[in-house]
């Protein structure tokens, strides 16, 4: 039976600096404002002196609850306090894992500064399944993925749900290309997820819709606004991206309040997806993230590009091993050829083990021509003209 739960929750997200408020720069400003997707602009409110102000948040989608604030006048940006109360019969959810993973839990906390990691084997793609259970029933149509920062989405998603005794498909096999995955209106107690992945995979949140869950929520952010200030407060970030700030006041318990009409949101035109290794493929599709390779290329088709993947197992990358193809864990190079002796059938060569050895020759052997050629010159007897 669903038990009402009535949750009071004021989560703080205060970003304290011990230095003074600063201005950014136009760059400096963009740089935090790209890593959102949206914002809410303020107009200068009407105050003649600095005043606690609350912005509603009612029916905007927020996948991670961090925010900047901006100052439009002063070029910074100010400290915030998020505010939530939830009254909800939402259904509490566990978490497993095949193979088992002590961190599991962290998937389900409701904490996205908290992740569960799978490690992915040296031979093979990563694979793990993870099985989401509840007392009761749970009705959904869509599953979130959030990811911690610069990781890539799982290669393929399969999702199973225990349905009067049947352990039926609600998606098959398929590429993962984006965090949030929909399917059928689905009622069950027993949700059973299978990734396969081909880097390191660190998940924040794995977010079931509970469809059917009462949901009354009033979300605000608060933050001290100065006459004849505007701001724009941007959210749902792709990655972690807080901005520094001044001194905060007690945000929280502040008097005097002035709550703000609800303010229309806008798409962020500046915003730019996370892409850590700049070659034009986003973090979440990147099958090597942390080194640039636009060409994706992954010749054994493993989900790890080649620029990230280690052919021959021996725990150095393609591009640092000096012998891709055959295990050589102590890099061993004779001659300084950078090629590993493994793969090296010149080693004995003295050319192989002095490459300067035919240069020197060559000059040196130009320098004996033009030596001869000097001598030959001047060795031969000037004509002479001779009176008859």
């Amino acid at each position: 039976m669903k038990k009402i739960l009535t949750l009071s929750v004021f989560v703080a997200f205060i970003l304290i600096n011990s230095a003074s408020a600063q201005s950014f720069g136009p760059t400096d400003i963009a740089s935090v404002a790209s890593a959102y997707r949206s914002y809410k602009n303020i107009d200068p409110v009407a105050i003649s002196v600095p005043a606690v102000v609350e912005v509603p948040f009612l029916d905007d989608f927020i996948e991670r609850f961090e925010f900047a604030v901006l100052d439009k006048n002063l070029n910074s940006f100010e400290p915030y306090f998020f505010k939530q109360e939830t009254l909800i019969n939402e259904v509490s959810i566990s978490a497993n894992t095949n193979p088992s993973n002590p961190s599991i839990s962290q998937l389900v906390d409701k904490n996205s500064q908290t992740y569960a990691e799978f490690v992915l084997p040296e031979n093979a793609q990563g694979q793990v399944q993870i099985i989401l259970s509840s007392p009761t029933l749970i009705t959904s149509s869509f599953l979130t993925m959030l990811l911690e920062n610069n990781v890539a989405l799982p290669n393929t998603i399969e999702i199973r749900a225990m349905v009067n005794g049947q352990n039926r498909i609600v998606v098959a096999t398929r590429r993962m290309d984006q965090p949030t995955v929909r399917f059928p209106i689905t009622s069950s107690n027993q949700w059973t997820i299978s990734l396969t992945f081909g880097q390191p995979l660190r998940i924040t949140e794995l977010k079931l819709n509970q469809d059917t869950a009462v949901k009354s929520n009033t979300r605000s952010i608060r933050f001290l606004a100065q006459p004849g200030s505007s701001y724009q407060i941007f959210f749902n970030p792709d990655r972690s991206a807080s901005a520094p700030v001044g001194e905060s006041g007690n945000l929280s318990s502040a008097k005097d309040i002035l709550i703000l009409p609800s303010a229309s949101s806008v798409q962020n035109p500046s915003y730019k997806i996370s892409d850590i290794d700049n070659d034009l493929v986003p973090d979440i599709q990147d099958n090597c993230v942390s080194t640039a390779n636009p060409d994706q290329a992954d010749v054994n088709k493993n989900g790890r590009g080649d620029l990230c993947d280690d052919f021959d197992q021996d725990g150095v990358v393609n591009p640092n091993d000096n012998c891709p193809d055959k295990p050589n864990r102590d890099q061993k190079d004779t001659d300084g050829d950078k090629i590993g002796d493994v793969c090296d059938g010149e080693e004995s060569r003295v050319t192989e083990r002095l490459p300067w050895l035919p240069w020197a020759g060559i000059g040196f052997a130009a320098l004996v021509i033009i030596i001869l050629l000097i001598s030959t010159v001047r060795s031969t007897p000037k004509n002479q003209n001779t009176s008859q």
